[in-house]
């Protein structure tokens, strides 16, 4: 489970969620410039931008969960279960294993628009990284300053939605999200009126009544009204700090505390970490669970020019300002 947002106020601002019951060593990860990206079925990526985002290292290979390149392209992959459908190898296609459609987004591409067409010749496959890692169920949201779009590789084949909300979710498909909004029209921020009868005075007993029915549970459908909601209700100035705040508090109104949803196996399911990215100034902010602290990473005054990769962990011990 996962919830992703973009949105712009001056400057380009994405991230994400990632809500799992366990850790897979994930890191903050610079991948600098021409770092060599293998691939299982076109040619090896040895000349692209860096990039900055949180992955797993395995043997050397960065598999990102969300990531941003110096262009401001943005990608984050969500999981997508009893969803996604990955196909065998194709003949005329661009052949990519799903761990690897991140590193070919963000090494060849400097905007959602110069991407889109090419994407009409992706297949998807369902290649293993390794007897370890077998492919994950998982859709994505692409961003940039401009636009949006969800991709989703379904049974039906690759699915290529524009995201005009910039919000995604978890299953279901994409559409049936933008289908379901329609259900809290009338919801705002505002004070509601009484459209119950024009004959009866009622009493509004307390603020907020106007996003009374905005759904508060932790499924996918929910976060994605949710976070939808607040994102065009929200407000904050235009600073840096601001904005980041701005975000920061969208967010919280999707993460998923410890305990509060259980798994079949009696694990609890949390938010690992939430980030947020300023695409125009390559920085790279997070929170985790146990550190409430934003922390950031400016991947343009990190060595982008060295051979290997950066790797910073993740920083997840509660910091306290006693004063």
């Amino acid at each position: 489970m996962c919830t992703a947002l973009s949105f712009k106020n001056n400057d380009f601002y994405f991230g994400r969620t990632l809500d799992l019951e366990y850790h897979f060593d994930e890191k903050n990860v610079i991948t600098p410039h021409n770092y060599p990206f293998k691939f299982n079925y076109t040619h090896d990526i040895c000349s692209h931008e860096a990039i900055i985002g949180t992955a797993t290292v395995v043997d050397g290979y960065p598999l990102y969960y969300d990531a941003m390149n110096e262009s401001g392209l943005c990608v984050a992959a969500l999981s997508f279960p009893d969803r996604a459908k990955y196909f065998d190898y194709k003949e005329n296609c661009l052949n990519l294993a799903s761990y690897e459609f991140i590193p070919w987004v963000l090494c060849n591409f400097r905007s959602v628009c110069d991407l889109k067409e090419s994407l009409t010749a992706v297949n998807l496959t369902n290649k293993y990284f390794n007897d370890d890692f077998p492919p994950t169920s998982l859709h994505w949201m692409i961003s940039d300053k401009y636009s949006s779009l969800t991709v989703e590789s379904t049974s039906d084949g690759l699915k290529v939605y524009e995201n005009n909300i910039g919000i995604l979710t978890n299953a279901p498909e994409f559409p049936y999200h933008m289908i379901n909004l329609a259900n809290y029209m009338n919801l705002t921020s505002n004070i509601p009126e009484n459209r119950f009868s024009s004959e009866l005075i009622i009493d509004r007993y307390s603020k907020g009544l106007g996003s009374f029915g905005l759904p508060g549970d932790g499924s996918s459908l929910s976060r994605f009204v949710r976070a939808s909601f607040m994102k065009y209700n929200s407000e904050s100035g235009s600073s840096e700090n601001e904005n980041i705040s701005r975000f920061f508090h969208i967010m919280d109104s999707v993460t998923q505390i410890k305990g509060s949803i259980k798994l079949e196996d009696g694990k609890s399911f949390y938010t690992v970490y939430t980030s947020c990215c300023n695409a125009d100034k390559g920085i790279y902010y997070y929170t985790t669970y146990n550190n409430r602290t934003v922390t950031a990473i400016e991947m343009k005054k990190s060595n982008i020019d060295s051979k290997d990769l950066i790797c910073v962990p993740f920083i997840d011990e509660l910091e306290i300002r006693y004063l």
